[in-house]
């Protein structure tokens, strides 16, 4: 890796400026129950090999929640363009989607039902690990992931049951690709994919029941997750089916903490073409994924007490993260994703500092961003430095 230059230390004071003229701001509170906030997120983006050194805008949202002793709702609305990786739009705000919108009914404390574009219940929640970049499990469709429909929850003792059943994924945002959502979502492929297909995926039914535990002096949880959908080709209108499966563990112990699952994805399109391969789409953009694969996630953290630099910095967390997406097809290349990273909050701004490496990863260090998830893309490991700063109000 080359050494530092003039403009990597231009974006590091960048970053520096950022924080230090960050102008203070509060949530508005409309009612006693209505909140309205909002973020406004900086990134930095260093990977020397590729000359690429880029500090910028990241993301701006606006938000609102609502809390009563019965009625509950939450959204957000996020928009980018413009700064890296959008710098082929004009204008902030050319690229913009909703992440969640929808409203709940509590029946009791324990008891509840969110409708609308709401989070699919499967595996780790609200996150497969610590990170802020995700794992692979995010760009494949099954982590972090909101859907339209309705799901009920219910707390009853150690036991969390979470049912969901949504009539489609979320509606398309605006941006310049078929793939304008916050989620990693079934999609019809754009031009520039090669052997991409256009599914749609419809009557997801999920399931999640987990179990809080102790092992000796970890506190636990064990959880095993499903997920079926149908997907119709609008090539040959027929349907084919999407089914996933998970298990996992969550431990805390003191401040250590871990995090394991292992997930089964099987699609099976009626594409025109292959069937190995389905394209899905988010964040402006449309990829090939296998159809058929093991997702294999370990994420350990360690929580550091106490505060610094003069009381600024505080809630400081170190963690490592790994990713696998071992795909079944033979000739299929696995992609992998390591993240070494950190987080923690400075006066009133929160940073994330992460080191990704990756391999067959269409997010990192230049692999193929249509076939890395599919056949593959760079055999190779590759790697970047990845910085998020955000104000949240």
């Amino acid at each position: 890796m080359r050494t530092s230059t003039p403009r990597a230390i231009r974006s590091i004071a960048s970053i520096a400026l950022f924080g230090a003229f960050a102008a203070p701001a509060m949530a508005v509170q409309v009612t006693e129950n209505l909140d309205l906030g909002g973020a406004v997120r900086a990134r930095w983006d260093y990977d020397p090999d590729r000359d690429i050194q880029n500090f910028g805008l990241d993301t701006a949202y606006l938000s609102a929640k609502y809390n009563s002793d019965t009625w509950i709702g939450d959204a957000q609305y996020r928009f980018y363009g413009r700064s890296y990786p959008y710098k082929y739009t004009k204008n902030y705000g050319d690229i913009q989607f909703a992440k969640f919108a929808w409203v709940g009914y509590k029946f009791n404390p324990d008891q509840q039902v969110q409708v609308g574009l709401n989070t699919v219940p499967f595996g780790l929640q609200p996150y497969f690990g610590s990170t802020f970049y995700e794992t692979l499990g995010n760009v494949i469709g099954l982590e972090d992931v909101q859907q339209i429909g309705a799901k009920y929850v219910q707390q009853s003792g150690d036991w969390n049951v979470q049912a969901g059943y949504y009539l489609r994924p979320a509606w398309q945002g605006k941006g310049t690709s078929n793939g304008v959502t916050y989620s990693s979502v079934v999609s019809e492929a754009d031009s520039y994919v090669a052997d991409g297909s256009n599914n749609q995926e419809r009557n997801t039914v999920a399931l999640r029941v987990a179990k809080a535990l102790d092992l000796g002096s970890w506190k636990s949880e064990v959880g095993v997750s499903g997920l079926t959908s149908s997907i119709e080709n609008k090539d040959t209108n027929n349907d084919g089916r999407r089914n996933a499966v998970a298990v996992h563990y969550l431990g805390k112990n003191g401040p250590w903490g871990v995090q394991l699952q292992a997930a089964r994805q099987q699609m099976s399109p009626r594409n025109p073409g292959s069937d190995e391969l389905v394209t899905l789409g988010g964040y402006d953009g449309t990829y090939n994924v296998a159809s058929r694969g093991n997702l294999y996630v370990a994420d350990l953290s360690y929580d550091v007490a106490g505060k610094y630099v003069f009381d600024q910095i505080s809630g400081v967390k170190l963690y490592a993260n790994y990713s696998a997406f071992d795909k079944s097809a033979d000739e299929f290349k696995t992609s992998q994703r390591m993240i070494l990273g950190t987080s923690f909050s400075v006066s009133k701004l929160w940073v994330y500092t992460e080191w990704l490496y990756g391999k067959n990863d269409p997010y990192i260090g230049g692999s193929s961003y249509t076939q890395s998830l599919g056949a593959g893309g760079t055999d190779h490991w590759e790697n970047q430095l990845y910085m998020n700063i955000g104000y949240y109000f």
